[in-house]
């Protein structure tokens, strides 16, 4: 009993609550709604919550690093715009997509030069660019929704086809999410980026360049956007400056969820993806009770102060402000 006792107060068991979570959360809704534990089902579930897993993806760096990014939502939206401009006027077909990143990595240049440069707080750099991002998202679109022709949408229907059985949209995020543990675990950048959220003083001691860190982080996170925002684009098959707007809130909470802890240092691109399929089973379980959608964000939001409070290190902020 003793041993029991310990392994329920052990650190292992907080790394794995996550895990536990999404198993119990599956279980439940098996069991009110059986057809969920379908195989068909699982992929759907998995397929919709690419977009929000790469978004995700990207804002964890950011998050590793010590910082947060609040620009993801619009420049998501920016995107989509970029996207269905690209393809209703010009003939540059599938470069929509590399246009659609680049504007986000632009974005998070953006706001990780002022970050580092102006000595910003990140979320107040990040807050700035994203309504930048939203105003030249309105500006450029008219502020209005572009629909995608019949020949612009054969360019984005392969995102929401499926080979093999498998949703191209699961096929997509499990590149990504490769993409981003070869960046954590086999890249100098993945070793920095821990070690700042670690600790930035003793980075700054060891000669870790923490403002190049930082600038790249912001720059991933917002490519990362640009690509979740082309795959929403692709999915609705329009591009609108207000598409991404509910996505902010799930994403950075799927972060957050999954044990990434908000001081930095500590989580991972798995343990994103674990907190992604937490936020899409709470969000079709509260859809199966009859919650309604604008409701959910309340949910969303207290699951994201929870998740805070169990995850964040006092140590590092001795004085919470």
């Amino acid at each position: 009993m003793a041993a029991l006792a310990r392994f329920f107060a052990s650190e292992r068991l907080r790394h794995a609550m996550p895990v536990i979570t999404l198993a119990a959360l599956a279980a439940v809704i098996g069991i009110w709604t059986p057809q969920f534990l379908g195989v068909q089902t699982l992929l759907v579930v998995a397929g919709d919550t690419a977009t929000l897993f790469i978004m995700a993806l990207g804002v964890t760096f950011v998050i590793l690093i010590g910082g947060i990014d609040l620009s993801i939502q619009s420049v998501a939206s920016l995107a989509s715009v970029v996207v269905a401009l690209t393809l209703t006027r010009t003939s540059l077909g599938y470069l929509a997509f590399v246009f659609a990143a680049l504007a986000g990595a632009a974005a998070g240049l953006i706001s990780g030069v002022a970050h580092v440069k102006l000595r910003i707080p990140s979320f107040i750099a990040t807050l700035a660019v994203g309504g930048v991002a939203a105003g030249l998202a309105l500006i450029i679109s008219g502020a209005r929704s572009i629909e995608l022709g019949e020949s612009d949408r054969a360019y984005l229907g392969w995102i929401a086809g499926t080979s093999f059985g498998i949703p191209h949209e699961v096929i997509i995020g499990g590149v990504a999410l490769l993409l981003a543990l070869f960046i954590l675990h086999f890249t100098l950048f993945g070793r920095y980026i821990k070690a700042v959220g670690a600790g930035e003083a003793a980075a700054y001691a060891s000669g870790i360049d923490v403002g190049r860190q930082k600038i790249v982080a912001c720059v991933l996170s917002g490519a990362f956007a640009g690509f979740a925002g082309g795959m929403l684009s692709a999915r609705l098959a329009s591009g609108s400056p207000t598409l991404a707007n509910e996505l902010l809130l799930p994403a950075i909470a799927a972060v957050i969820v999954g044990g990434t802890a908000i001081t930095g240092g500590i989580g991972g691109a798995g343990r994103t993806l674990i907190g992604a399929l937490i936020i899409s089973v709470v969000r079709i379980g509260m859809t199966f009770v009859g919650v309604d959608i604008f409701a959910q964000q309340i949910v969303f939001g207290v699951v994201l102060i929870l998740a805070v409070a169990a995850t964040i290190d006092r140590s590092k902020i001795p004085i919470i402000k």
